[in-house]
């Protein structure tokens, strides 16, 4: 899943991809690296940044965006938004999957998703959605409060948004469950502590019956694993928990680099796979 970003304020500098020409460019070359759906944000999600447009700017973003992509990229296209004027804006372009940081918190994107028919990939959040720079107690508190630890605590929150989906009639097959590395932050542990527990525990997921996409490329955990200060140093380490991601049973890598990130996929799939000995 290859991530091109409308947003300058993104954390990844080289995610980002404004003028119509060069974003078509971007994911076409993407796509021509292997990959199968392309994400397009408008709007950092990062939890350590403050994303002060509005919902209109993102929309206006998304909405020129798709626009460009949506009939010459010959795979999908996903919108990463929580918002609901947003992704209507993106599903009336053309977008055919919805990237919900916030879990579905919104009824109105549920909505969305149910009456057009679009996939949703729900994920684990410990925040309000559209206001990532400002974290709730209400869902990871509590859990914190009784001791479950973070695989536990993402299995929960996810549960929670796949029976929202189904509340709002969404069909499960419709469904990939994300979640949420590099976004709980604040959690009593430091957060790339959280991100290792999640990723080593990430089988147990298994159990929710769905498929999971897993986003870990060029995060703060992997700076503050390596000691990378700078995103554009975070390649390698991003490729490993590419690696530990896909041995765990991640279905879905959301990635910046496509060709690299394919290779890792291929390595710890084939591995996994290998007939093992006694």
């Amino acid at each position: 899943m290859g991530v091109l970003n409308v947003s300058p304020e993104s954390f990844y500098a080289g995610s980002v991809h404004t003028a119509g020409d060069d974003l078509l460019t971007a994911a076409l070359a993407m796509v021509e690296a292997g990959a199968a759906l392309i994400d397009v944000g408008a709007r950092s999600t990062a939890p350590y940044l403050d994303a002060t447009i509005g919902d209109e700017a993102e929309r206006a973003r998304l909405a020129r965006a798709i626009d460009v992509l949506a009939p010459k990229v010959p795979v999908p296209i996903s919108a990463d938004t929580a918002c609901p004027g947003p992704a209507r804006a993106a599903l009336e372009a053309g977008a055919r999957v919805i990237n919900d940081v916030s879990g579905l918190r919104d009824p109105a994107v549920a909505e969305l998703v149910r009456e057009r028919g679009a996939g949703i990939i729900l994920m684990a959040s410990p925040q309000d959605p559209g206001a990532a720079a400002h974290p709730i107690a209400s869902d990871v508190g509590r859990l914190r409060q009784a001791g479950v630890d973070p695989v536990a605590s993402v299995q929960t929150l996810l549960a929670r948004g796949l029976e929202r989906a189904r509340a709002a009639g969404i069909s499960e097959e419709r469904v990939v469950l994300d979640p949420g590395i590099g976004f709980f932050r604040n959690e009593g542990l430091p957060w790339d502590e959280w991100d290792a527990r999640v990723l080593a525990g990430l089988g147990a997921l298994g159990a929710l019956g769905r498929p999971l996409c897993v986003g870990v490329s060029r995060k703060s955990f992997i700076g503050a694993m390596t000691g990378r200060s700078k995103t554009e140093e975070r390649l390698a380490g991003s490729l490993a928990a590419t690696a530990v991601a896909v041995w765990n049973g991640a279905a879905l890598i959301r990635a910046h680099d496509v060709a690299e990130t394919l290779d890792a996929v291929r390595i710890a799939e084939r591995i996994r796979e290998a007939p093992r000995t006694l």
